[in-house]
């Protein structure tokens, strides 16, 4: 997790100083020039708000971009603009999908910020606390009225970032005495601000704690609906079964790329505390020369495991099913060319059910893969799954590549068109598999729960809890009155998806 980055002391209350009144026309002087900086500066900023808003508006512009101007427009609000024009096309999505009309990512914000709040350095410090604490009149009318844009400019940041502030409240708290002291005149509004400010602090505190210990507990969606909840699943999760009671713990996790979790503490405190019968993986990111030695590294106990690898494009997608108990049969892909050149699906067969680990294919970068993903991939699963079920109940696990309700996004209006949450692909989904008899466990545990399994690298979600469920366990109607718990496990980083389980009765 990235570290907070720090601000110039200039963000921080600061206590009065005596002066030299002799001062106040050259401090007023150097007030004035900085502001016509710091004016420029935030018109820069604002050029680029429109020209992001232009595009946001008229999303077929995006296309006609050419790479030269794809990397100007992704530098102007600090987004790295490396790679090919597809790259590029997709971070420029990617950022405008997930952002406000005149939101930046955190990074760039900061980085606004700072170069802000170090012009305002400049200003003269006495200048700026006369202004808040010395109730004599300024000569200078225009000193005023830019030292003025220069405070409301301050402010507006600080507000701007005032969820993720770090207030030090001992210094406010100083200020607010100070400002007691004047006689029985009403203090002036910067000192009410002031004083306001401590007790909004004091109001937040508890908040603030959730936010950074636990922040998936924080109901965090922007169409929220009555009767909605944040999943907490230190409160939400029914108590264990007896140990007389036959059943089988399943866990399900998109690794992101299994080498570099495998270097984590964290894969192995997982496996001891949830202690799962059966470990699906998905997105590994092997080629098969790696398998052997990726063995001699796993968990000890899970002497059955297996893989299946991209063959079509190498260090791509990739799935695994790795258990203690010895399944009865095996079987990779769905028994279609078309489909399993790049190793998404492994089926392994239990005494009383098929357990499917699926990797649905992302529609991608513009779309591009939609069709076949909905026309296709989905269709062809679909069959498979009630081909198997003609024999067992079926249980699919794994990224299904779809937040099939608006519960199940952060940000539904912003994703109408983002891999994922299209209408093609939620109608795909309720279609070809809920449709078909296939039951979404947790949203049949949780049906007005918000939780996510998803957040994305790239704009911090996961620390304000902005993300998508991504990640199922879909059962047989025939067994799901057979689950125990169906449930997210949003503490365990290492990815960007967080791993999911199931307790099955058997």
């Amino acid at each position: 997790m990235r570290s907070k980055r720090r601000f110039s002391n200039s963000s921080e209350p600061v206590l009065p100083v005596v002066e030299n009144k002799k001062d106040k026309k050259l401090k007023g002087l150097e007030a004035r020039s900085v502001s016509k900086k710091y004016i420029a500066k935030e018109s820069d900023v604002n050029s680029h708000s429109i020209e992001i808003e232009r595009l946001r508006n008229d999303p077929a512009k995006i296309d006609t971009l050419t790479v030269e101007e794809l990397r100007k427009t992704l530098r102007s609000v600090k987004v790295p603009a490396k790679g090919r024009k597809d790259d590029l096309l997709s971070a420029l999505k990617s950022f405008m999908d997930n952002n406000d009309t005149n939101e930046l990512d955190p990074q760039a914000r900061e980085e606004q910020e700072k170069k802000l709040l170090a012009a305002s350095e400049n200003t003269s410090v006495e200048a700026t606390t006369e202004k808040v604490f010395d109730e004599d009149p300024v000569d200078d009318v225009n000193d005023i009225s830019e030292i003025d844009k220069l405070n409301e400019g301050k402010r507006r940041l600080n507000q701007s970032r005032s969820a993720k502030k770090t207030v030090k409240v001992t210094n406010k708290k100083k200020l607010s005495v100070k400002s007691d002291d004047v006689s029985d005149c009403k203090p002036p509004r910067e000192k009410r601000k002031i004083s306001s400010d401590i007790v909004s602090v004091a109001q937040s505190e508890e908040i603030s704690t959730t936010i950074q210990t636990e922040p998936w507990t924080v109901f965090a969606h922007k169409k929220p609906q009555k009767g909605w909840i944040a999943y907490n699943p230190r409160t939400m999760r029914p108590p264990p079964l007896t140990q007389d009671t036959n059943s089988l713990k399943l866990l399900s996790w998109n690794v992101n790329g299994l080498r570099a979790l495998l270097k984590l503490e964290g894969f192995s405190a997982l496996a001891q505390r949830e202690d799962f019968d059966v470990l699906c993986l998905q997105e590994t990111k092997l080629q098969e020369k790696d398998i052997e030695q990726i063995k001699q590294r796993l968990l000890d106990g899970y002497e059955n495991s297996f893989w299946t690898c991209s063959v079509s494009k190498l260090g791509y997608s990739g799935t695994s099913i790795i258990s203690r108990i010895k399944p009865l049969s095996v079987r990779y892909g769905l028994g279609i060319s078309d489909h399993d050149g790049e190793g998404r699906l492994v089926t392994a067969e239990f005494d009383t059910f098929y357990l499917i680990c699926g990797y649905v294919p992302n529609s991608g970068d513009g779309l591009r893969r939609l069709t076949y993903r909905v026309t296709e991939w989905d269709p062809s699963l679909s069959n498979y799954l009630k081909e198997l079920e003609k024999s067992k109940p079926v249980v699919l696990t794994g990224d299904l590549n779809c937040a099939h309700e608006e519960i199940d996004i952060y940000n539904p209006a912003g994703n109408k068109r983002s891999a994922g949450f299209t209408d093609e692909e939620r109608q795909s989904f309720a279609t070809n598999f809920l449709s078909k008899g296939f039951v979404d466990t947790f949203r049949r545990q949780h049906p007005g729960v918000v939780g996510y399994t998803y957040w994305g690298y790239r704009h911090g979600g996961r620390k304000t809890n902005k993300g998508w469920r991504l990640d199922y366990f879909l059962v047989s109607e025939s067994i799901a009155d057979k689950v125990h718990d169906s449930y997210i496990v949003p503490d365990v980083t290492g990815s960007d998806h967080c791993p999911i389980g199931l307790i099955l009765k058997l």
